[in-house]
């Protein structure tokens, strides 16, 4: 009796700790590795972001989704595809295009200072001529769309190679995982995560 009640006074924390590490895992936070180019220079391949699985998602958080069953064009992605990406509009949303390319959301300038500046200058309105735009997002100058109530508008700041809602449409709540923060080190990191 005394072995076993040695070796349950050291077992059961483990046990304990295991049992409360699944769970902040499973319904608080994780963390992600970085898969593509898609937000670079502010997030580069390999690297890690932590995940907050209960985060609010505002205008300008960057999220990690499921890919499955929204970017139908990628014959590669799986079950187990997540993709990282800019929210540039919430449900209701009304995204315009004017001016050869500058985003205005709800009538105003969105500035995208997450960006290059020549993007800034140039407008994000034209295309990857590899992928086909997505029927839901309706891309152009003066053409308005609305975000549908329980998706989003996501956009990768490295908007010359990403493949995100302009091809693929509406990202549904139900896909995202959480809000991607990124590890303070790195001055670029700044444009992840001080967003509010």
């Amino acid at each position: 009796m005394p072995i076993l009640k040695n070796i349950l006074s050291w077992l059961w924390p483990i046990l304990i700790g295991i049992f409360l590490a699944f769970i902040i895992k499973t319904f608080l936070l994780s963390f992600v590795t970085v898969n593509g180019n898609s937000m670079y220079p502010n997030l580069k391949s390999g690297e890690y972001v932590l995940l907050l699985k209960r985060a609010t998602i505002k205008h300008n958080s960057v999220i990690v989704f499921n890919a499955y069953g929204v970017d139908k064009q990628e014959p590669n992605v799986t079950t187990k595809t997540n993709y990282i990406k800019r929210v540039i509009g919430l449900p209701g949303d009304i995204v315009e295009y004017k001016d050869s390319g500058k985003l205005y959301i709800n009538n105003q300038l969105i500035s995208q200072s997450y960006i290059t500046k020549k993007q800034q200058t140039n407008g994000t309105l034209k295309l990857s001529s590899n992928l086909k735009a997505s029927a839901n997002v309706t891309l152009g100058t003066n053409k308005k769309f609305t975000v549908p109530r329980g998706k989003y508008l996501v956009l990768g700041d490295n908007r010359k190679i990403s493949n995100d809602s302009r091809y693929y449409g509406f990202v549904p709540k139900n896909k995202i995982m959480g809000v991607a923060k990124a590890f303070i080190w790195n001055n670029k990191h700044q444009l992840i995560n001080s967003f509010k």
